[in-house]
């Protein structure tokens, strides 16, 4: 179970745009090293390196260190555990339900709008 001042520290470091991206590439990369990473930003290495500081210390990456080099992992166990506290499978079954729905609404807009530009 998660713990306030966890959810607060994942709520933190998912609140920047930056390290938002930064978790994207790692998990679009895992293994990555923190220098390949640091030449997707533009900000200093030592920029990158804070912002991987509270991803680490929130627990949404790993890092390993190999040699002189840090291989960075994404780990999703943090997020899912704040999805679990709020989803039940109540919850789950209605917002699939939701989602369907919007679905189907915006396909039929699409589609009445194509019919308009024919007729």
């Amino acid at each position: 179970m998660l713990h306030d001042t966890d959810m607060d520290a994942i709520f933190q470091a998912l609140a920047n745009e930056s390290r938002r991206r930064m978790l994207d590439e790692v998990k679009e990369s895992p293994g990555i090293i923190v220098g390949s990473l640091a030449t997707k930003f533009d900000v200093s290495r030592i920029a990158v390196m804070k912002h991987l500081r509270v991803l680490e210390a929130a627990g949404l990456i790993v890092s390993e260190k190999v040699g002189r080099t840090r291989r960075l992992y994404f780990n999703a166990v943090p997020i899912q555990l704040i999805h679990d506290r709020w989803m039940t499978e109540y919850s789950a079954y209605w917002s699939g339900n939701l989602t369907r729905l919007k679905y189907a609404a915006e396909a039929r807009v699409q589609h009445e709008s194509k019919d308009k530009k024919r007729g």
